[in-house]
C-alpha cells in the first residue's frame, strides 16, 4: 500500500490488523476488511485497497492535558526537575497568561493532537483569581473554532487548599457551568479535607457538574486522598461522574492498604485517568538535581484497578512545560510508553480500550468503534503487529476523519517565537 495516496469515497480498507476487542470478538488482533462510505463504517464492500496488513484503530480521546500550560518551557523551565520547581515556576508565569498568550499556545496543542489522530480532549484549566476570567472565554472560543476536529471539554484546576465554598471558588464553579465544563481540583492531605470535598460535591451537584480530580501526586505513602474522595462520594451519593488521576501514592503503600482502596475506589464507581509519562518524569526525582537514579516509576496500580473493574484509561497531561518538558499530545507515545512503564504487555488483551473507547466513555464524547455506522474516524499506521508498532514513531500514519485523510502537518515551534522575544 502506498501511504502516500490513499483513496476517499466508498472503498473497502482490505486486509487490515485491528484489536478484536474494538469488533466485539475474543482474542488480541485479527485480520479482517473495513468498509467505509459516506464518512462512515459501512457493511457493503466498496473500492478495494490492499491495506497489506496495516494496523487500524479508532482515533483517540486524550481526556487529561494541560493546553493553558503548554509550550511555555521556553521561557518558564523547571530549575531541578521536581514537582515543586514545576509548581513554582508555572505560577509565577501566571502573569504571561493573556487571552493572546494562552490562545496562541492552546491552538498550537490541538493542531498537534489533531495531527497525531485524536478526536476528543479534556484539558484542565488553573483557575486561581483572576485567572478563570481570562481563560475560559477563550476556551470555549476554540472549542467552537475546532467543533468538528476536535471535541473538547474544560475543567476548572485549584488546589483543595484555595478551595471555599461561599468564597472564589462559588464564582469559579458558576463560570464552569457557564461555559459547560467540569469541576475539577487538587486533593493532597490538608487536616479538613473532608469538609472541603463535602462542600466542593454539594457545589458541584446544584449545578448538575461532574468532578474531576488530581489525586495524591506524589510517592508519600501517607497521603491517602483518593481513599477519602471514594468515602466521601458514597457518603453524600453524588450524582456525577468523578475522576481521579495520577493515584501514585498507592505504588509506594502497603499492599494490604492499596487493595483495601482499590476495593473502595470501585465500589463508588470512580473512573481512574493514569498519566505515566509526566509521572515517571516528576516522581521520585532527587530535589535540586542531585544525581541520584530514581528507584519508582510512579505509575499507578492499573492492573489491580481493571481486575476490580475500575474504569482505567491513560493521557497524555502536560506538554513542554514545568511539570513534562517533552511530549506532543500524540497518543501513540502514550500507549508506546504506558505499555513499557506499566507492562501492559503479557497481560489482558484489551488496553487499546483505556486509550480509545474508555476514555471517551468516561468524559461523554461521542462513542468510538469501528461498527458499521460509526464516524470513519480512524488512524492506520504501517505495521501488522504490536511490536512494529511500538518499535517506530509512526510518523507515515494516515488519520482518517469521516472517511477522508487529513493534513497531518504539524505546526512549527517556531509560530510560538514571539511570545517569548523580547520586543
Amino acid at each position: 500500500m502506498d501511504f502516500r495516496a490513499l483513496p476517499s469515497g466508498h472503498i473497502t480498507l482490505a486486509d487490515v490488523t485491528v484489536p478484536a476487542c474494538l469488533t466485539g470478538q475474543d482474542g488480541d488482533l485479527i485480520t479482517t476488511d473495513l468498509h467505509i462510505d459516506d464518512g462512515k463504517i459501512s457493511d457493503t464492500p466498496g473500492q478495494r485497497v490492499d491495506m497489506g496488513r496495516a494496523m487500524v484503530l479508532p482515533c483517540f480521546t486524550d481526556m487529561h492535558v494541560h493546553l493553558d500550560k503548554g509550550h511555555i518551557w521556553p521561557r518558564a523551565s523547571n530549575p531541578d526537575g521536581s514537582f515543586m520547581g514545576a509548581l513554582t515556576t508555572v505560577r509565577a508565569d501566571h502573569a504571561n497568561w493573556s487571552a493572546d498568550d494562552l490562545r496562541a499556545r492552546m491552538e498550537f496543542g490541538l493542531a498537534c493532537a489533531y495531527a497525531h489522530g485524536s478526536r476528543a480532549v479534556r484539558t484542565h484549566l488553573d483557575s486561581i483569581p483572576p485567572q478563570p476570567q481570562i481563560t475560559w472565554p477563550v476556551f470555549s472560543e476554540l472549542r467552537e473554532a475546532w467543533a468538528g476536529r476536535i471535541d473538547l471539554q474544560g475543567v476548572c484546576l485549584i488546589g483543595c487548599d484555595g478551595f471555599s465554598e461561599d468564597g472564589d471558588f462559588k464564582v469559579t464553579a458558576d463560570l464552569v457551568a457557564e461555559h459547560g465544563g467540569t469541576l475539577g481540583m487538587v486533593t493532597y492531605p490538608v487536616p479538613d479535607l473532608r469538609d472541603r470535598l463535602e462542600g466542593f460535591f454539594r457545589l458541584a451537584t446544584a449545578r448538575g457538574l461532574d468532578a474531576d480530580f488530581h489525586v495524591d501526586e506524589t510517592m508519600d505513602a501517607s497521603s491517602e486522598t483518593l481513599r477519602l474522595i471514594a468515602e466521601v462520594a458514597l457518603e453524600v451519593g453524588f450524582g456525577g461522574r468523578i475522576v481521579v488521576g495520577h493515584c501514585c501514592s498507592l505504588s509506594t503503600q502497603d499492599d494490604a492498604r492499596a487493595m483495601d482502596t482499590l476495593d473502595l475506589v470501585a465500589r463508588a464507581g470512580l473512573h481512574v485517568v493514569s498519566l505515566p509519562m509526566c509521572n515517571l518524569y516528576l516522581q521520585d526525582r532527587t530535589p535540586e538535581g542531585t544525581a541520584r537514579t530514581p528507584r519508582g516509576r510512579g505509575v499507578t496500580l492499573v492492573h489491580e484497578m481493571r481486575a476490580r473493574g475500575i474504569p482505567v484509561s491513560f493521557a497524555s497531561d502536560n506538554t513542554r512545560d514545568p511539570f513534562y518538558a517533552y511530549g506532543d499530545l500524540d497518543m501513540l507515545e502514550v500507549m508506546r510508553q504506558a505499555t513499557r512503564i506499566a507492562h501492559l504487555d503479557h497481560a489482558r488483551t484489551d488496553w487499546v480500550t483505556s486509550f480509545t473507547t474508555q476514555p471517551a466513555a468516561t468524559c461523554g464524547f461521542e462513542a468510538q468503534s469501528l461498527a458499521p455506522g460509526a464516524p470513519a474516524d480512524l488512524v492506520i499506521f504501517k505495521a501488522r503487529e504490536w511490536t512494529e508498532l511500538y518499535a517506530r514513531p509512526q510518523s507515515d500514519r494516515i488519520v482518517l476523519r469521516n472517511g477522508a485523510a487529513i493534513d497531518r502537518t504539524l505546526p512549527d515551534y517556531s509560530t510560538l517565537d514571539h511570545l517569548w522575544e523580547t520586543p
